[in-house]
């Protein structure tokens, strides 16, 4: 029988802790991929991944269970991911003028032309994104969360959300631009 997360949760909570490489098993793959679309390189990944656990084990008494245990880890591993690369990726910043300059038109045909320049264009404007803008893009377009979803994992509202979805679409525009330029 496949015990339920609150289950495992109670288990450790209570003293037994093994369990809890259960939650580790039943969620490392999800969440590596998230932090890996985030890190500079996989084993800056891995080392994040593992730190998120460990904040997850060590806090394990705050889960209050107001979402699901995977929408509560992937907070902590958003959060961690974003810090962790924040300290090492210099940030590429657009006006506002910029980003209003450019139709939602421009954005769909430049990112649903499926060549592969285009495709390999896309990935290299994706790593150039900070990290917050990458984790919005990898958790919606790549893993299909819903936004309201996405608004407790990142702790911003849902109209926040997909406001930030559409100026990093623009960004992701302006970078394939500068890209294709040069």
């Amino acid at each position: 029988m496949e015990h339920t997360d609150s289950h495992i949760i109670a288990q450790v909570l209570a003293g037994h802790t093994h369990h809890f490489d259960t939650l580790v098993e039943r969620y490392s793959r999800q969440i590596f991929a998230l932090v890996v679309r985030i890190a500079d390189s996989p084993e800056d990944a891995e080392e994040i991944t593992h730190d998120v656990f460990i904040k997850a084990f060590k806090h394990l008494v705050r889960f209050n269970g107001t979402s699901s245990f995977a929408t509560w880890l992937y907070r902590i591993a958003y959060n961690t991911a974003i810090s962790a690369t924040r300290r090492h990726r210099p940030e590429i910043r657009f006006s506002d003028e910029q980003l209003a300059a450019i139709s939602d038109t421009k954005i769909d045909d430049a990112l649903d032309d499926p060549t592969e320049q285009r495709i390999a264009l896309l990935h290299q404007a994706l790593d150039m994104l900070p990290p917050d803008d990458k984790a919005l893009v990898t958790l919606y377009y790549m893993e299909d969360h819903p936004i309201s979803e996405i608004a407790s994992i990142t702790g911003l509202t849902v109209s926040n959300v997909k406001i930030r979805l559409m100026r990093t679409r623009k960004k992701l525009y302006l970078l394939m631009t500068r890209l294709d330029e040069t």
